[in-house]
């Protein structure tokens, strides 16, 4: 999303597309304020780098809503430069969201796509991840979908930068050529996320859309920001683990179990293609900021490899 927008311009947004002007508009960090209506009703209001970027993201969290197996934000409104959508309050970590949280993942995953690399429905294919364009480009395995659209694109955009030198790229070019042998047994297209990092698992009291039977007395964990495509259900679990997610032991413990009992346990040796799976989320760190990202994804390229 982008950065920038005067806070009055965030005010008019609401009022334009909702047709309610705001009580109260203040900034919440970047490029995202906090809304109140009249009602008492709190939005998050947020400005974007482009149609395409609000675009997806609009999309993607009316895909992984459509199920009601994890709780998102609702999606009010949206046009070429800004996204309204339920403001969901934090809350804290408890042991029994988490275990709801893992096991409604696992339900989500198992909704599938059409393809992987698919975008959701009404969702562009030239997409984002955080700050950097992401490609949904259908594919029909996900060794083929991974490299061409997770790992080679930005591998390059790393070697123009100079975080890579040709020997180092080679590392990650080997890993593509072996992802038939080192994906595991193959499995149908997920219903991913896509940046299911701990920042935008949002632990919460509150109770919001398509939950509207009450708030349980342990609270709800929400998806927020995401990348959503077809993809492996293993490269979300990966994600969570990256950078650190509370009672992540618990999350997983529930969503084996419930994939399990749906029939569609994970593969077997996935907690040892964590790595392979990080690639992708390591690259796209490594082009946007640098430093130590890049001799971490090389490392995990090592070791995946």
């Amino acid at each position: 999303m982008g950065r920038g927008a005067p806070v009055n311009t965030a005010a008019n947004a609401v009022q334009r597309l909702l047709h309610e002007q705001p009580v109260d508009t203040r900034p919440l960090g970047g490029a995202a304020w906090l809304a109140t209506l009249p009602s008492g009703q709190q939005l998050t209001v947020k400005h974007g780098s482009g149609h395409y970027a609000i675009m997806a993201e609009a999309a993607g969290l009316r895909w992984l809503a459509e199920p009601g197996d994890v709780p998102v934000p609702a999606v009010h409104a949206a046009d070429q430069e800004w996204l309204i959508t339920d403001h969901i309050a934090p809350g804290r970590a408890t042991q029994p969201a988490a275990e709801q949280f893992g096991a409604g993942l696992a339900r989500l995953h198992l909704r599938g796509a059409d393809a992987f690399g698919s975008p959701p429905p009404a969702g562009p294919t030239e997409a984002w991840i955080g700050l950097a364009g992401m490609r949904n480009q259908p594919e029909q395995d996900w060794p083929t979908f991974y490299a061409r659209h997770r790992i080679l694109p930005y591998l390059r955009q790393a070697v123009d930068q100079g975080q890579f030198d040709t020997t180092q790229a080679a590392v990650f070019e080997r890993v593509c050529d072996r992802l038939p042998q080192l994906a595991g047994d193959p499995e149908p297209p997920a219903r991913l996320h896509g940046d299911a990092w701990s920042g935008n698992v949002h632990w919460s009291d509150g109770v919001g859309h398509g939950h509207e039977t009450g708030t349980p007395p342990d609270g709800w964990v929400w998806l927020l920001d995401p990348a959503a495509h077809g993809g492996h259900r293993e490269t979300d679990l990966a994600m969570l683990r990256l950078f650190g997610l509370p009672m992540l032991d618990h999350v997983l413990g529930a969503y084996q179990e419930t994939a399990t009992a749906l029939g569609a346990p994970l593969a077997p040796g996935w907690q040892e293609r964590v790595g392979l799976h990080q690639l992708f989320p390591l690259l796209v760190h490594t082009v946007l900021f640098g430093g130590g990202y890049a001799q971490q994804a090389l490392a995990t390229a090592r070791a995946a490899g």
